[in-house]
């Protein structure tokens, strides 16, 4: 019965709301792009390239901004920055409706940017743990199972929204969702209360003993923001090509679509599975387990071969490793660096991670049609290896 009153008047509130409106703003402004800007360049006679380079433009201006978002989510709370983040985003939708030149059609981008870094998982991240104090990784585990679900809701409403509405309509649709839903329940719904940043909350199942931390600064710190910046090109740059990468190797379309839907289910499977058997284990192991899952994903394509079964391996345990990193990016900078100015760390840690997607789908496309898809997923297995020996490098603080 504790919980059940937490869940409307205490900190554990947070949780049922941010659930919602991760599931908002990742469906209205991170996955749609990829089934509406093709219809966008189409109407205005525009090159594919130029219209998708509008949402890299967006991760770039997340990341200049992600820094800034970080401190004010500590200082102000995320029930007034992600309530921010939410009108901007509607702006930023309603001002991609109305602009037709390229510059206002890319400073439109920006602004989406500039709300995606107030609204997906690191500012709810650094929300949490200015709500929970130490007590913040169960919270951050279960907000993923949740956001893990936003592009299997994203990708066929917005597409029922495209053949019902266009273009246009969708975006003003979600901008309304963003108005009417999201906006006001970061405002009036989130809690407001700061935790003590070193005493866990009841009823989380941490202990009350004081968990040893390493400063945000020197070398462990810039081997997590080297080894998070370098997991992105991952996620990012096979997002845009991996399917491509597999038709080219004579997986038929249909099959290779199909292969793709295994990443969101497995995602999920992965995050239930860390929850159910991973809350003694420190997330640096987590993080490192993910890691050279993946990296020996990219090994046994090596070895095996490109055909059906290999690649939907290869997609399940990409999905298992993505999912747990995910986790990761919320639990490891808790772990080591402790939840006292949590936000700023985050907020410092997000900027190279947005620049390294940003970076990734037009990385992999030059490598790809210079060289070969071979020597592309090379190199996003070499990301991997980085990121792996990066996690591997940082030893956990002492107890």
């Amino acid at each position: 019965m504790a919980f059940v009153r937490d869940v409307f008047h205490g900190p554990w509130r947070a949780l049922p709301v941010l659930g919602v409106t991760e599931v908002l703003a990742w469906g209205a402004l991170y996955y749609p792009p990829v089934l509406t800007v093709p219809q966008i360049a189409a109407e205005r006679g525009w090159s594919g390239s130029f219209a998708m380079s509008g949402f890299s433009a967006a991760l770039l201006a997340g990341s200049l901004v992600a820094p800034t978002i970080g401190r004010l989510i500590d200082r102000r709370g995320g029930h007034v920055v992600m309530t921010m983040g939410s009108l901007a985003g509607a702006a930023g939708l309603v001002a991609l409706t109305v602009a037709a030149h390229p510059v206002t059609y890319i400073a439109a981008w920006m602004l989406v940017g500039v709300a995606m870094a107030a609204s997906l998982y690191e500012p709810a991240f650094a929300t949490l743990g200015r709500i929970f104090g130490a007590a913040a990784r169960r919270p951050i585990t279960l907000l993923t199972f949740v956001g893990g679900l936003s592009s299997t809701v994203s990708w066929p409403v917005t597409q029922l929204l495209l053949d019902a509405y266009g273009w246009r309509g969708c975006y003003l649709v979600y901008a309304a969702l963003l108005v009417a839903v999201a906006a006001p329940l970061h405002a009036f719904a989130l809690p407001r209360k700061r935790a003590d940043p070193n005493t866990p909350i009841r009823g989380t199942g941490v202990s009350l003993r004081p968990q040893p931390t390493l400063p945000p600064s020197g070398k462990p710190f810039y081997l997590v923001m080297a080894g998070f910046a370098a997991y992105a090109f991952i996620p990012s740059g096979l997002a845009a090509h991996l399917i491509a990468f597999f038709q080219r190797a004579g997986i038929s379309p249909d099959m290779a679509v199909i292969i793709g839907m295994l990443f969101g289910p497995c995602q999920v499977l992965a995050r239930l599975a860390e929850f159910a058997f991973g809350a003694r284990a420190h997330p640096l192991y987590l993080a490192r387990f993910a890691l050279g899952l993946m990296a020996s994903d990219f090994v046994m394509l090596a070895i095996v071969g490109v055909f059906a079964p290999s690649a939907a391996l290869f997609y399940i345990v990409f999905g298992a490793s993505n999912g747990l990193i995910t986790i990761a990016r919320g639990t490891v900078p808790l772990a080591l660096f402790g939840a006292a100015g949590f936000g700023v760390v985050v907020g410092r840690l997000t900027a190279p991670w947005l620049v390294m997607q940003a970076a990734a789908p037009l990385v992999l496309a030059v490598v790809a049609e210079q060289f070969s898809d071979a020597a592309a997923l090379t190199l996003t297995a070499l990301c991997a290896v980085v990121a792996l020996l990066c996690f591997l490098a940082i030893r956990r603080p002492a107890a």
